[in-house]
């Protein structure tokens, strides 16, 4: 058992450092826009109208050449066909690749101006010495390892304690736990954070009562209880940890602009232990610089919010991005699931700047560690944003607002777009193959027409075409090798072969991911919705069972897509293995991008590593020694028996749980309360009744007071057994 654990149960009293979980209540209306009208007063009157003014030649210098590549790249296309005249089958490849191309066309632009805008080597300005605005730093939570969420709160509340800003900012982790067990672990977890934290930071914890409306209505419930104490909300994820200058940073920079509603930082990826997540990191890195520094550079006023590691004006939040529920049933009915796009549309609707702050470093997030961990949180995000596509024609968004939400749709329909595009390429193949040409027309002609096509032009366009999607990959690579010491990272050769390995990686698993959207658009449109399930963080390992299930219907379909191939010609299977070797192979890849070991093999070669990685920032490597701390602490954490046992543990979860609203008081009572507070009225002892109670019911009987209060005074079991 730990120290800590052992002080707890030695010590006569258990008391909560501090006077309470939460600071007073402040209720404030936090009121649903429309999306058919614009609310009085909006768009507001700026402080400085050159605030929210955006360079027009920015945006044509990137968007001009996107337009003016796709128009060559479909002429090119069209082309190619014409030579023997267009059937309706190549009309279908020629829509599809317009498609396609257009998508991938602005992507490489985007990141043509960051590569330039980065080789410019543009400064960060200077942070403010003194705040004076106030700032709410809050952790959503929602069935998450509570040692990572506490450990990284203490360890970024302390450090940012330190410097003369720190007195700005307070603390709070705002738990959707509905896991009994991990929500005592919580509590258990804050009682620590507090007293690790006492006279130096204020942290608060809230765990709601009821779930509504997800991540979002965790935040929202927060802004009108607590919100109008602060002037910005910098928002977290469980997994983020942010250098105490960058948040310093955020925070200078919103009071030196009263007309920014949101700035949201480009996050780093850190801490990948499998090889998946390690492919996601040396990308991010190595190849998202150009990509988010161009994006920043061209939607400037116009930017857009990740939903995470962003700070946000209260005011602005408040007033202009409460989220309606749309009409009719999930999926794209009820909450909106994909809540981030949106907010930030409704805050540039309402007359604030929303911006990227490409320059700033020092945000950190983790990433999925296996495929089948990317395909659950893609399910989701899917669904969120292809609920936005009723969201597409709300009056009054910017332009830019819309191709946001455009962006987001698209990066989703693209697969079933790239799929059919290699279906229409294969059946035009077979066609060919197969079936007789008509030579002779009805129109009278002394020459056969015969089926050709202009090959030479179709090979400079499939070059073109992968040039378009491999340049950002190259531009951020050279990017890198020529401003960065290289040495810390094994020298440019092992740069380069670590560079290669996640260009074969990436093609591997790109099929794969590829079906995986399809079958989520797929599911979607047949209406079922898909829920809410907590993200894995560490260990991405599944049983190989698990595996061959998940996975059998992407073999499946290499298997059918290389023997249809095969009826043509080997060189035509040749041609399309690069998409089909991932898909035959992918039980065993899913498997080894998923292994921990696999992926300790690659770190030990410094293959696929990051400067992060190999020089660890201060802020990551001292949350990772603190929550190894807290594992030791909560191995032997808090239940609901040690409550009944402890009169005073019991007192301490009393004045932590979240206080019962008036209005929630008033609402109808659920089926779980209902069965929940039948069986304490019926139950003889505490022992008969934790035996009969769910998982839901111990949730809901935690944040009851008065049902706990009556269990207390049950005996610990019964003669005779309930």
């Amino acid at each position: 058992m730990s120290t800590q654990m052992s002080n707890i149960l030695d010590a006569g009293t258990v008391t909560l450092a501090g006077d309470s979980a939460m600071p007073p209540e402040q209720p404030t209306d936090m009121p649903a826009q429309s999306l058919t009208a614009l609310t009085a007063g909006f768009p507001r009157t700026p402080v400085d109208a050159r605030n929210l003014k955006s360079s027009a030649l920015k945006r044509l210098s990137v968007i001009g050449p996107a337009l003016l590549l796709s128009v060559f790249a479909i002429h090119e296309m069209r082309a190619v066909f014409l030579v023997g005249g267009l059937t309706p089958l190549e009309y279908a490849v020629l829509l599809l690749f317009a498609i396609n191309f257009c998508w991938i066309a602005l992507s490489f632009c985007s990141a043509v101006a960051g590569f330039i805008k980065l080789l410019r080597n543009g400064r960060s300005e200077s942070i403010s010495d003194s705040l004076t605005a106030r700032t709410a730093i809050l952790m959503p939570t929602y069935n998450e390892s509570p040692d990572r969420v506490f450990a990284a709160v203490e360890t970024m509340a302390l450090s940012l304690s330190e410097r003369p800003q720190g007195e700005a900012f307070d603390w709070f982790i705002l738990s959707d736990t509905t896991d009994p067990d991990i929500a005592l672990a919580e509590e258990h977890a804050f009682w620590l954070l507090r007293q690790a934290t006492a006279g130096k930071a204020q942290v608060y914890y809230r765990r709601r009562r009821k779930n509504i409306d997800r991540k979002a209505g965790n935040v929202a419930d927060f802004c009108r209880r607590w919100g109008a104490h602060y002037d910005h909300l910098l928002v977290l994820d469980a997994d983020s940890v942010m250098e105490t200058h960058t948040i310093i940073s955020l925070a200078s920079r919103m009071e030196a602009d009263p007309d920014v509603g949101l700035i949201q930082t480009i996050p780093a990826l850190i801490s990948g232990t499998t090889l998946m997540a390690r492919v996601q990191q040396f990308a991010a890195r190595f190849y998202g610089p150009v990509i988010g520094a161009g994006l920043s550079w061209w939607v400037q006023k116009e930017g857009n919010f990740w939903g995470h590691n962003a700070i946000i004006r209260t005011e602005a939040f408040m007033k202009a991005a409460g989220l309606p529920h749309l009409s009719g049933k999930p999926p794209f009915g009820g909450h909106i699931m994909s809540h981030d796009f949106v907010e930030a549309a409704l805050i540039r609707r309402a007359g604030w700047s929303v911006k990227i702050a490409a320059d700033l470093h020092g945000s950190y997030e983790e990433c999925p560690p296996s495929i089948i961990d990317m395909a659950v949180r893609d399910r989701r995000w899917c669904q969120g944003n292809l609920q936005h596509s009723r969201v597409l024609g709300a009056k009054g968004l910017h332009w830019v607002s819309r191709m946001h939400l455009l962006t987001g749709i698209m990066s989703y329909l693209a697969s079933p777009f790239w799929l059919l595009l290699i279906l229409s390429g294969l059946l035009l193949a077979l066609q060919a193959h197969f079936i007789r040409p008509e030579y002779f027309t009805d129109q009278f002609s002394l020459f056969p027409t015969w089926p050709v096509m202009d090959s030479d032009r179709a090979l400079r366009l499939f070059y073109i075409t992968m040039g378009v999607l491999l340049g950002p990959k190259l531009l951020g690579l050279l990017l890198y090798l020529s401003r960065s010491n290289v040495k810390a990272l094994g020298g440019r050769l092992r740069i380069l072969l670590s560079t290669l390995t996640e260009v074969i990686l990436s093609a591997l698993i790109a099929p794969i991911m590829m079906f995986i959207h399809c079958g989520a658009v797929l599911s979607i449109l047949l209406g079922r919705d898909s829920g809410w399930s907590p993200q894995r963080r560490d260990d991405g390992s599944v049983p190989w069972k698990d595996l061959i299930h998940r996975h059998r219907w992407h073999m499946l379909a290499g298997v059918l897509l290389g023997y249809a191939a095969l009826l043509d010609s080997l060189s035509l299977l040749a041609w399309m293995s690069p998409a089909l070797i991932g898909l035959w192979l992918a039980v065993p890849l899913s498997a080894a991008t998923a292994s921990m070991p696999i992926g300790q093999w690659f770190k030990a070669r410094r293959i696929l590593a990051t400067p992060e990685e190999v020089l660890q920032p201060a802020i990551v490597t001292a949350t990772a020694l603190r929550r190894e701390a807290y594992i030791d602490a909560l191995s032997h954490s808090w239940s609901l028996q040690l409550l009944f046992a402890r009169p005073e543990l019991m007192e301490l979860h009393i004045s932590i749980i979240d206080k019962l609203q008036v209005k929630a008081s008033l609402t109808a009572i659920e089926p779980v309360e209902a069965t929940a507070r039948i069986k304490v009225h019926e139950a003889h002892s505490q022992a008969g009744l934790l035996a009969l109670l769910s998982l839901k019911e111990q949730s809901y009987l935690l944040s009851n007071s008065m049902l706990l209060r009556k269990i207390q005074l049950m005996p610990a079991t019964h003669a005779d057994s309930d």
